[in-house]
């Protein structure tokens, strides 16, 4: 059974984007990208919003030729080659080996089919509405060494006090604090 990891690059003060869309600023040395790769090679599939797919299907097709971090390149092939998923209400189909969802419902039941990890990737809404159905099972966080003071912060209206316990943490690059948590299974928990 697959479970749904959660992995986001926040700021300091809780954001993934800043007041203007900011989005270039993680700092991705030697070990955030390692263990970012590791992850990567956990999942099944990735998953994204609507917003981040819209982001990510125009980026790493071209990222060998414009690549904003030094491993992208190297990790564009990866991408294109590993199955993904968007759960949208308005996309039919998608490119680049790529499932839409319209429902978390049918999101749920392929996850709990599959054997891989399906990896969500950023997303506050989607990330938000799935913490509060209870769907996701570990976060990864990488807070990064940067205060924005507004944007989009990493979870919206989740409305649900969702029961994690700590089961890792640790700093990368000598700046990055890894945060990993595990959901715990209570009453209130669907999954």
């Amino acid at each position: 059974m697959g479970k749904i990891v959660h992995v986001v690059h926040q700021s300091l003060d809780g954001y993934i984007e800043g007041p203007n869309g900011e989005f270039y600023w993680p700092t991705m040395d030697s070990d955030v990208d390692t263990y970012w790769r590791e992850l990567a090679d956990t999942a099944g599939t990735f998953l994204y919003g609507r917003v981040t797919w819209d982001f990510m299907s125009e980026y790493w097709p071209r990222a060998e030729q414009c690549a904003f971090h030094p491993g992208d390149a190297d990790f564009a092939p990866v991408w294109l080659a590993k199955p993904k998923a968007v759960v949208s209400r308005t996309l039919d189909s998608a490119r680049w080996n790529t499932r839409v969802f319209s429902d978390f419902g049918s999101l749920a039941d392929a996850a709990a089919r599959e054997q891989g990890n399906f990896l969500l990737c950023g997303g506050s809404e989607l990330a938000s509405s799935l913490t509060r159905d209870g769907l996701i099972d570990e976060y990864h966080i990488f807070v990064h060494p940067v205060l924005f003071g507004g944007g989009k912060p990493a979870f919206t209206d989740v409305n649900v006090g969702a029961a994690l316990r700590l089961s890792e943490s640790r700093v990368l690059d000598k700046q990055v604090v890894l945060l990993r948590h595990e959901r715990l299974e209570t009453s209130n928990s669907p999954g």
